[in-house]
């Protein structure tokens, strides 16, 4: 019920008057202590009393950004609605100033565009100090400068301004008759001469001193006094010439002129040694230049010659040439010659390389049937007598088995025999 606004209200600007602060603020306002303890039940008359004790103005402050107490005033002016003659009566105080801005503020979002520059325009003669307290902290200020603010600008202690149309749209329409400042009534050409008197007065006294000298006049000087001061001016010339060289070589005593002389210094070395190095490398080229290091320079730059990436890529090109041109040896063998050709049969078709794979493992399996595995004893004679005489693969094996030097006897051998042969060659006797 407190923050309601009063049913009697008119509305503003087509709203509700309180809707006219922003909802977060309005809503720290209602949160407030100050609110809550000192304008509750608030008067239009009884609002005075509080508005003479304020110290200060402005929107929020702090880090929570509290709302200060003159918006807590003007919340509570936007509930109650005063009358316009109060609003007047309070901008037009000038006792306490905290009291004629909180007046000034509620005329500017409620009252008129004409009311507006009508009651607020003659307090630009105000210049009265006025702290004011932000977020940033505490600041000076003035109330021309707020009233400014006011009729200017778009925003004003944290709270958005209904907008005010310009004034010379309203002199335009003849609503508002020009503005006097308060500087037209005085007259500054009166003000300007009075001054440009006073310095001409002041400068008048100035040149008389000086003519006077004391109150002693001047008499002309001799010929005598001219030349003594013309001597007395070339002792000077000297003197300063003399101190500037003292100057100068205090200059060359510097620290920072001595650094300079070593810089020089360790350059003249510098220039010295690359010199030193120059003459070593000339040496070393006449000695590089007999005729055992000139061959071996030769052949290095003809090597370097060749291999320059120019005659290195025509090298390359050349052989690829050589190597079109002259058949490899394989091609050689391959191709036949032209009268072998006409006399042989046509090559039959070439295989794969699986297939000829395929052959050689299927060859190399029969060479190992036909092998006769070596046995000693009876058992390679057993395999003898069943082979018969007509293999001679068996026989050639059993000869190479028995000693290998008996030759390719065809007939079939005893054991007796065969043991004869093999104690000529050292072997074991076989056994029967």
């Amino acid at each position: 019920m407190a923050n309601r606004t009063d049913p009697t209200v008119t509305t503003v600007h087509g709203t509700n008057p309180q809707f006219l602060v922003e909802k977060i603020l309005r809503q720290k306002i209602y949160n407030s202590l100050y609110w809550k303890e000192h304008c509750f039940g608030l008067t239009a008359e009884t609002l005075v009393d509080k508005a003479v004790g304020l110290s200060a103005y402005g929107g929020q402050y702090g880090g929570m950004q509290k709302p200060t107490k003159i918006m807590c005033l003007i919340l509570k002016m936007l509930q109650l609605q005063p009358e316009k003659e109060i609003v007047v009566e309070f901008i037009k105080n000038e006792d306490y100033k905290y009291l004629r801005v909180l007046g000034a503020f509620y005329l500017r979002l409620v009252g008129k565009p004409l009311d507006i520059y009508q009651y607020l325009e003659p307090l630009y003669n105000d210049y009265r100090k006025l702290r004011f307290r932000g977020v940033a902290g505490w600041a000076l200020k003035h109330m021309d400068e707020y009233i400014e603010e006011l009729l200017t600008g778009d925003y004003c202690c944290d709270v958005a301004l209904p907008h005010l149309p310009k004034r010379h749209l309203l002199e335009d329409q003849k609503l508002l008759t020009p503005r006097i400042s308060a500087l037209e009534d005085e007259d500054l050409d009166l003000i300007e001469d009075g001054k440009e008197g006073e310095g001409e007065e002041e400068e008048e006294e100035d040149m008389q001193e000086a003519r006077n000298g004391k109150g002693k006049s001047r008499r002309p000087r001799s010929d005598d006094e001219e030349e003594e001061d013309d001597e007395d001016e070339q002792e000077r010339e000297k003197g300063d010439k003399d101190s500037r060289r003292r100057h100068r070589r205090d200059r060359s005593a510097s620290p920072q002129s001595r650094d300079k002389r070593g810089r020089d210094r360790g350059r003249r070395d510098e220039g010295e040694m690359d010199e030193v190095e120059e003459s070593h490398a000339r040496r070393r080229r006449s000695a590089s230049r007999s005729p055992k290091r000139r061959r071996r320079h030769s052949r290095s730059r003809s090597a370097s010659r060749s291999r320059s990436p120019r005659r290195s890529h025509r090298d390359h090109h050349d052989d690829r040439r050589r190597r079109r041109r002259s058949p490899s040896p394989k091609h050689r063998r391959r191709s036949p010659s032209p009268s072998s050709s006409s006399l042989s049969s046509p090559s039959p078709p070439r295989k794969d390389s699986s297939g000829c794979e395929d052959e050689k493992k299927k060859k190399a399996k029969k060479s190992k049937s036909k092998k006769v595995p070596v046995i000693r004893g009876l058992k390679l004679h057993k395999v003898a007598a069943k082979a018969g005489g007509g293999s001679s693969s068996s026989s050639s094996a059993a000869a190479a088995e028995g000693g290998g030097g008996g030759g390719g006897g065809g007939g079939e051998k005893s054991v007796g025999e065969w043991n004869e042969m093999r104690a000529k060659l050292g072997l074991k006797p076989l056994q029967e």
